[in-house]
């Protein structure tokens, strides 16, 4: 095993106990808790191989430099303390001059540009061991599309040294807000993961919640009010074509989500004052009732594998959460903590279930295991609400409002630790996050 393959484990294990290592197998890291030393990394402007693409050289390496840092198992060593100045994509690594300012990764990478196409090459060294971490690769694409190719090199340079898959070529759907509180303008956006390239997907006309990607990202799922009486659309998100998926006369449908296979829909419907969850057969427009209670049952989410749902349910007198299987039936109760628990949204992993609490006049963003276990409260203010995971698992986003008559609604992240809080800057404000699959 590689030094810095070695010394990133010893930190995300020394984090928690329940670490854990796979024998035999793909390495497998699980941090739960803990706060770790950020790993030093290097990351010189890329090469210019062709006249003119010096700057962006410079551009690709901040964006690389930046996915690795937000993760907070990274720390950025400034180009001020270098020795060794990369002029020659091929030329050998002077490993003792890197040592020298304590850089345990080195990511070194060169950029062609020709018309309208960008090619990137890059390598990751381990420094104290003096090899290169994996082979190098290389990535091409449009110049408009730099940003994406720079999250591509992070993805593999970060799943190298943590052995677990990225998150930085993705995207995220989310409701777009502007405006003063009393009359605020929402619409559909997505966005790159950090925050960049925002694209709207509605106008401003009426008011949208809860978009939700599919499993491929190509579809979006939200409820909308356009005709004053609250619908679920599915959306292309190439096209920007959308359709009424459920138009029942009289009743209110919303909450929607995707199956794991995109063929399914699971949402809420509403008649009277008795709420259940259904599933609709996206091809065929067939419903079919999973729940029957005369309490609220809202906010389902399919497992990764699709066997099971988790959703919200006041059928014991406060708002709690519960799974059964997709096709409905008899429902657990996993929720047993003091306040109201809603929004369950089950890892990719598989292996918790992220939800917002209230507790004690306060909101908390948190995490627990699929039999209720292991509770842990991640973030708490004014008010958190609706988490969404990243596509590892290792990150969940949400949207945080302040106090006041002008509050605002922002975008965050933290990770599954609860120690890496950071906002995710948008145009306006920002909810209702969904973030998608990785990027094909």
């Amino acid at each position: 095993m590689f030094p810095i393959v070695a010394a990133v484990l010893a930190l995300m294990a020394a984090a928690t106990p329940s670490a854990v290592l796979a024998q035999g197998g793909p390495l497998r890291i699980e941090i739960t808790e803990g706060v770790i030393e950020p790993l030093p990394v290097a990351v010189p402007d890329l090469v210019a191989e062709t006249p003119g693409s010096a700057e962006m050289g410079a551009q690709l390496a901040r964006v690389i430099a930046a996915d690795l840092t937000g993760t907070g198992l990274f720390r950025e060593l400034p180009a001020s303390a270098f020795i060794s100045q990369v002029s020659d994509f091929g030329a050998p690594v002077q490993y003792a001059d890197w040592k020298a300012i304590n850089a345990q990764a080195l990511v070194t990478g060169a950029v062609t540009v020709s018309g309208n196409t960008i090619n990137v090459k890059f390598r990751l060294y381990d420094v104290f061991s003096g090899a290169e971490l994996g082979e190098g690769l290389q990535f091409a694409g449009t110049v408009d599309g730099w940003r994406r190719i720079a999250h591509k090199v992070a993805d593999v340079v970060y799943s190298r040294i943590t052995g677990e898959g990225g998150y930085f070529d993705s995207r995220v759907v989310f409701v777009s807000e502007s405006g003063p509180k009393a009359e605020r303008r929402k619409r559909l956006a997505v966005m790159d993961y950090d925050g960049a390239n925002v694209q709207y997907l509605t106008g401003s006309e009426a008011i949208v919640l809860a978009p939700r990607f599919s499993a491929t990202g190509d579809r979006v799922l939200y409820t909308s009010y356009e005709t004053g009486f609250p619908r679920i659309y599915v959306l292309d998100v190439g096209s920007v074509q959308r359709r009424v998926l459920e138009s029942q006369q009289g009743v209110m449908s919303f909450a929607p989500r995707f199956s794991p296979d995109g063929r399914t829909v699971v949402y809420s419907l509403s008649q009277g004052s008795n709420t259940d969850i259904f599933s609709m057969d996206i091809a065929s427009g067939a419903a079919n009732r999973l729940t029957n209670a005369p309490s609220i049952e809202t906010a389902p989410s399919f497992s990764p594998d699709g066997s099971q749902i988790v959703f919200e349910s006041d059928r014991s007198g406060t708002q709690q959460l519960y799974v059964m299987a997709s096709s409905g039936g008899e429902a657990r109760r996993i929720s047993f903590g003091e306040g109201r628990y809603g929004t369950p949204v089950w890892s990719p992993r598989g292996d918790l279930i992220a939800f917002t609490k209230q507790s004690k006049g306060r909101f908390h963003i948190g995490v627990m295991r699929v039999d209720g276990s292991e509770e842990r409260l991640l973030t708490a203010s004014f008010l958190d609400e609706g988490p969404t995971w990243s596509p590892n698992g290792r990150v969940i986003m949400f949207a945080r409002e302040t106090q006041g008559a002008a509050g605002r609604s922002t975008l965050y992240s933290v990770d599954i630790t609860g120690r890496n809080l950071r906002p995710v800057r948008t145009p306006d404000g920002g909810s209702d996050p969904s973030w998608g699959p990785l990027q094909r």
